[in-house]
């Protein structure tokens, strides 16, 4: 995995000098910002000062759940992204966003990828401290301060972690790991284990079989590896994403996303403008909010709901992708007779190509 590497502005809106970035950015379905079109491997370059907001490739260092602000999961897509050249930032808060002279678009980024990097930069940032530490069996770890890690190792074991930017971890069989704070991560390893982050851009991730996972604020996720296992997110611009057999993932908070890609997955999304994927052997996707969209491989089940102003429902479809037209990996959803189409994916962040500024023209992609 290519690290993150954060840069430090001596003033904010300041200039950096040359340098290299790892970074993330959302793009729209299609790869676009905008009008500008980028390719996976493709390297680009913007000449004059770079400035912020106003002049060079923008991308996300910090959190990577931080992206979820800028490009939301239900239209967007994600990549890692090598930032070089004069860079500027204005590190507005610790989610920090750059601008570069130059950018190479490196490898796209799943969501389970997503969830694996937010989970490591959370546990990264954590300080794990004394009592908050058990690792015989039934014991439980809390750390109540800000920046610290609750680990419980041992079986039956429970970790709660309620401080900012706090970190609870359960691997032992049938634990529980719960974190509470804002950019906190819950991780629950074991057998039927449970995960639970309500704190806005918390991540919760269970991998073990029939594992739960449950992240309720805003711009956060919820993963599950485990066979049978659940994620859900309740937040908006959330996401969701399932990958063992049988798996569901649900959302149902504006602009998220559900992703399910274990054989028989089902993928639900039931807020506005959500979205909704199987890409498993067999899977099901399913988008009943307001102008919905979903995605399948061959042979996997979709459906629709189309709903208007004051969310009445007045068309359904459904279909098996493969069959009558249908194509896989296609986003669809209804227009307001009820026909399928392919929904078009504008950015929600004003357009910004071409922007006048005081002393000339700038490109801010």
């Amino acid at each position: 995995m290519l690290p993150l590497r954060k840069i430090c502005a001596e003033a904010e809106d300041a200039p950096q000098a040359d340098g290299e970035l790892i970074s993330i950015r959302g793009f729209c379905m299609n790869w676009k910002a905008g009008e500008f079109q980028f390719e996976l491997g493709r390297s680009y370059e913007i000449t004059g000062e770079i400035e912020a907001y106003y002049n060079g490739f923008h991308a996300i260092q910090g959190h990577p759940m931080a992206v979820f602000v800028h490009w939301n999961p239900s239209w967007s897509r994600y990549a890692v992204v090598r930032q070089s050249g004069q860079l500027s930032s204005p590190d507005h808060s610790g989610s920090r966003e750059v601008w570069s002279a130059r950018i190479t678009v490196e490898a796209e980024l799943k969501l389970p990828d997503l969830i694996q990097r937010a989970w490591e930069w959370a546990w990264s940032h954590a300080e794990p401290e004394g009592a908050s530490s058990a690792t015989g069996d039934y014991g439980v770890a809390s750390a109540t301060d800000s920046n610290s890690a609750a680990l419980a190792a041992g079986d039956h074991g429970t970790a709660i972690a309620t401080g900012d930017h706090g970190v609870a971890r359960a691997t032992g069989d049938r634990g529980a790991a719960s974190a509470t704070s804002d950019s906190g991560a819950a991780s629950a390893a074991g057998d039927y284990s449970a995960a639970s982050a309500t704190g806005d851009f918390g991540v919760a991730t269970a991998s073990g079989f029939q594992a739960v996972a449950v992240a309720t604020g805003e711009h956060s996720v919820a993963g599950t590896t485990g066979e049978g296992g659940a994620a859900t997110v309740t937040g908006p611009k959330g996401a969701a994403t399932a990958t063992g057999d049988r798996g569901a993932a649900s959302v149902i908070g504006d602009f998220a996303a559900a992703s399910a890609t274990g054989l028989r997955g089902v993928a639900s999304a039931i807020g506005h403008n959500c979205a909704a994927s199987a890409t498993g052997d067999h899977g099901t996707a399913m988008a009943s909010g307001r102008c919905g969209k979903v995605m399948g491989k061959d042979g996997c089940a979709l459906v629709l709901v189309r709903r208007d102003d004051d969310f009445k429902i007045t068309h359904t479809w459904s279909g098996i992708v493969g069959q009558n037209g249908i194509k896989a990996e296609v986003w669809y959803t209804l227009d307001d007779d009820g026909e399928l189409v392919e929904p078009i994916h504008r950015a929600e962040w004003p357009s910004v190509i071409n922007v006048r500024k005081v002393g000339g023209k700038g490109v801010s992609l």
